[in-house]
C-alpha cells in the first residue's frame, strides 16, 4: 500500500510504503459500527437519576372512594400513570453502559477505518508538524495553507507549542497514536500521520 508523503504546504512529494495488512483491508461496516457504538458507550457515565413510586413525595391517601364517581380506580397519586408519579423502570447512576470488545476486533475495526481512509484520500503523511511558538493563528495559517480544515494530527510526540496551538481549534486534534480513537478518525474529514507515528502505528497493530 502506498500513502501519500505530503510536504510543508501541503503538496504531494512521494509516496511512503504501508502494509496491507493495516492500510489495505476490505471495508468492514458492521465491525466498524460496533467498534464506534462500543467505544461510544464506554465513554458514557451512569449520572441520571430518576424516581420511582417509592421515591416520589406524594401522599398515600386514596385520591377518591373506590366507586360511584365515574372515573378510573385510583389508589395513591404516586402512581406511574399519573402525570408527576414515578416512573416504572427509572435511570439509575449504576446503571452500565459498557460494550465488550475483543482487542483482536478492536484493532480489525481500526485497521478497516484506516484503510477506507487511505482509498478515499483522506490519509496522508508527513514528515513532521510543528509551529515556532503556541499561537493559533500561526497554526491555523499553516494548516489552511495546506489545504486542512478538519483534522487530525497523529505524532509521535506531543510537541507543547502544536498542542497549545490546537486546543483552539474546533476542528483540529492533535494526539499520539495510542489515543487515536475509532470516533475521532471516523469523524475528522483529513488525518495527517507524520512519519515516525506511522511506525508506532504498524507496531500497535501488527
Amino acid at each position: 500500500m502506498e500513502l501519500k508523503l505530503l510536504n510543508d504546504l501541503g503538496q504531494s512529494s512521494s509516496n511512503v510504503a504501508a502494509p496491507d495488512t493495516i492500510f489495505g483491508r476490505d471495508y468492514n461496516e458492521a465491525l466498524i459500527h460496533q467498534v464506534v457504538v462500543a467505544y461510544q458507550a464506554n465513554a458514557r457515565s451512569g449520572n441520571r437519576k430518576q424516581k420511582d413510586r417509592e421515591e416520589v413525595h406524594h401522599t398515600t391517601k386514596k385520591p377518591w372512594r373506590q366507586k360511584g364517581t365515574g372515573r378510573a380506580r385510583a389508589g395513591m397519586s404516586s402512581s406511574p400513570l399519573w402525570r408527576g408519579g414515578g416512573r416504572i423502570f427509572p435511570n439509575s447512576p449504576e446503571e452500565n453502559f459498557t460494550h465488550k470488545v475483543n482487542k483482536k476486533m478492536y484493532r480489525a475495526g481500526v485497521c478497516s477505518i484506516l484503510s477506507q481512509l487511505a482509498r478515499e484520500g483522506r490519509l496522508s503523511i508527513i514528515e513532521s508538524l510543528s509551529v515556532d511558538s503556541p499561537k493559533t493563528k500561526q497554526l491555523s495559517q499553516k494548516l489552511k495553507g495546506m489545504g486542512l480544515d478538519s483534522v487530525l494530527v497523529i505524532t509521535d510526540t506531543l510537541d507543547e507549542n502544536l498542542l497549545l496551538a490546537s486546543r483552539n481549534l474546533a476542528n483540529v486534534l492533535v494526539c499520539e497514536p495510542r489515543h487515536a480513537d475509532p470516533v475521532s478518525l471516523v469523524f475528522y474529514k483529513k488525518v495527517l500521520i507524520t512519519r515516525p507515528a506511522l511506525a508506532m502505528i504498524e507496531e500497535m497493530l501488527a
